[in-house]
């Protein structure tokens, strides 16, 4: 029943996902045919009203790069003036300006002035470099000898200037005190008839009253020409940068400096800080950007035809994507078909239909990269790892089984062996052989302890029988060539060690400590309490020195190569240990104030109430 229910809602299911692909594609594509509709209707206004938003933030942009340009040439101007030879050129200041008799002081002095000014000079687009004049007022005519004109002052220079033979242009200067400002004026050694300077009052920085004269940067139209030309109007748009009585300081179009610009009236000028303003007249879109501080304004002038044709361009363009994108968007949905509903599709199906146990078959989607590919090869790695940890409880229990089996055949083989000792003991005895039946016995012992009924941990005491079976064994094969002391306190015998701790330090200190020391060498195995810890020492009076730290070092931090070699018996105890009492117990390698080697093993008082102890009677 419960396949014929999943049957049933496969079908619904796959054409509620139908439903929702065509959905998807309305939703995609009707945005196109409402965008080209509209534009259609709109797109004049909206043109005009788009393109004309984009131009006043460019016309404003661009109007502070002319201001960037200007601030440049003001600040080399004010370089200038606060240099130590310009400022000695003023009249009245007799402390700096040379003896009136003094005609070649002056001329130095002259000398050294035309020579600093035109080094300012700055190179523009096209060859015209911006010059710097510097002209100096001089009331008393003590510069008579300076040439007033020469075409060799076409890069800059000083000049001289009396109230007879002064510049028109210097009272204005001299009235805005030190600020500078654009004015059309004679070529001024330019080679040109006109130019557009910037000029400003050079004042004395030691007194307020003096004046040293006028400075002039010219051939400024060239350079804020250059910044226009960073900008392009559509079919040949206009710029210009008028003064507030909208007259033509630079411009794109040819040998428009100096004339009159007609403007909408609605470009009225701001009055204060900047005012950028739009308007179509006679036309044309104007663009206009005022800045009511310096009294300038920059006025981009388009066609409005060249964005009605635009907006033919549009049309098409606009109609073109449309189809465009429909296209694309069926591509798109058939590929969202092929590549994500189809195979999670096969996915929902086979989850639906997955039993624990059952085969999982192979998908190409496997191999996939992306989200779906990873979505699928987790769904089916789940399924076939649930297979095989069914598989593997299967083969557990069996192997659980068997290994009890296992376990009883060996709880059978220690009695056998156990009994088998014990009559080879007896008839040794019988037959007079007392040395191989006492070796027998301690062997006996010693596997019967070692064994200890599958327990890992033991008392002290039967470690210490344990330990004393081998001890007799190795002084019977040796022949008795050391001797061995037990000092056990009875406090510590009844806490749990992991069994077989101490026969690896004991072995250690017979190989490595006092064997062929015959009977000099001694081997003392203590065991006591002391605190809330249980310390049991082996220490030996061997004669060969030892490194007790890298013996340490090798307990603390076990390398593969150490644990290959003769310290991994060692090495064992002191992980057994610290497994079942915490990295704060172990063994400690130390010296013996005698000579020799001492190792420390450290336990915690852990009495064995309900540990059975192994009986001789098994």
């Amino acid at each position: 029943m419960r396949s014929r229910r999943l049957q049933f809602h496969n079908p619904l299911t796959r054409m509620k996902l139908n439903r929702q692909l065509i959905l998807l594609f309305i939703i995609l594509v009707s945005p196109v045919f409402l965008l080209n509709w509209y534009a259609n209707n709109q797109t004049e206004q909206i043109l005009k009203r788009h393109v004309t938003n984009a131009y006043m933030e460019l016309n404003k942009q661009n109007h502070l790069l002319i201001n960037r340009d200007i601030d440049t040439v003001n600040r080399v101007m004010t370089t200038i003036i606060v240099n130590p030879v310009v400022q000695q050129l003023q009249a009245g200041r007799q402390d700096a300006m040379p003896d009136a008799d003094d005609l070649y002081d002056r001329v130095k002095l002259y000398e050294t002035a035309d020579k600093l000014i035109p080094s300012y000079s700055m190179g523009t687009t096209g060859g015209d470099a911006i010059a710097y004049y510097l002209y100096v007022y001089d009331p008393e005519d003590l510069y008579s000898f300076a040439p007033h004109t020469s075409p060799r002052f076409r890069n800059g220079g000083v000049f001289f200037y009396t109230d007879a033979t002064k510049p028109a242009w210097a009272d204005e200067a001299l009235a805005l005190k030190g600020r500078g400002f654009l004015k059309i004026i004679d070529g001024v050694n330019t080679g040109r008839s006109q130019t557009l300077a910037y000029i400003r009052a050079v004042n004395s920085v030691y007194s307020g009253k003096l004046t040293v004269g006028v400075l002039v940067a010219s051939n400024m139209d060239k350079r804020i020409e250059q910044s226009l030309d960073t900008v392009s109007l559509p079919d040949n748009g206009e710029m210009y940068l008028t003064d507030y009585g909208n007259t033509v300081l630079a411009s794109t179009v040819e040998s428009s400096m100096g004339r009159q610009l007609d403007l909408p009236p609605s470009l009225v000028n701001g009055t204060k800080g900047e005012t950028t303003l739009d308007d179509i007249y006679k036309g044309y879109i104007y663009v206009q950007h005022a800045d009511y501080e310096i009294k300038q304004k920059l006025v981009y002038r388009i066609s409005t035809a060249s964005l009605l044709q635009q907006q033919s361009e549009l049309k098409r363009a606009i109609q073109w994507i449309s189809i465009v994108y429909s296209l694309f968007a069926m591509i798109v949905m058939a590929y969202f078909w092929r590549s994500l509903l189809f195979p999670l599709q096969k996915l929902a199906g086979f989850v639906r239909g997955y039993e624990p146990g059952r085969k999982v078959p192979n998908t190409e989607a496997v191999n996939r990269n992306d989200e779906v590919g990873v979505l699928i090869h987790a769904t089916y790695s789940l399924a076939q790892r649930l297979n095989v940890l069914i598989e593997d409880r299967y083969l557990m229990d069996i192997k659980q089984k068997e290994a009890q089996l296992q376990l009883l055949y060996q709880q059978i083989n220690p009695h056998l062996l156990y009994n088998t000792l014990e009559s080879i003991y007896w008839k040794s005895t019988l037959e007079g052989n007392s040395d191989s039946a006492e070796m027998i016995k301690e062997l006996s012992k010693l596997m019967r302890i070692s064994l200890s009924r599958g327990r890992e941990l033991i008392t002290v005491q039967e470690e210490l029988e344990h330990a004393t079976a081998y001890t007799r064994l190795q002084q019977k094969r040796y022949e008795y060539e050391f001797q061995v002391r037990w000092e056990t306190d009875e406090e510590a015998q009844a806490n749990l060690i992991p069994k077989i701790s101490l026969q690896p330090l004991i072995e250690n200190a017979i190989i490595h400590g006092v064997r062929n020391m015959g009977e000099d060498g001694v081997i003392v195995v203590r065991a006591f309490r002391r605190d809330d810890r249980v310390v049991v020492e082996v220490e030996d009076n061997g004669y060969k020195p030892v490194d007790h730290e890298a013996l340490n070092r090798m307990l603390r931090e076990p390398l593969p190569e150490i644990r290959s070699s003769g310290g991994y018996g060692v090495h064992n105890v002191h992980e057994r240990i610290q497994l079942h009492f915490g990295p704060e117990y172990g063994i400690q390698y130390s010296s013996p104030p005698g000579g020799g080697t001492l190792v420390t093993i450290r336990l915690p008082v852990r009495p064995a109430h309900d540990e059975p102890l192994p009986s001789d009677a098994d």
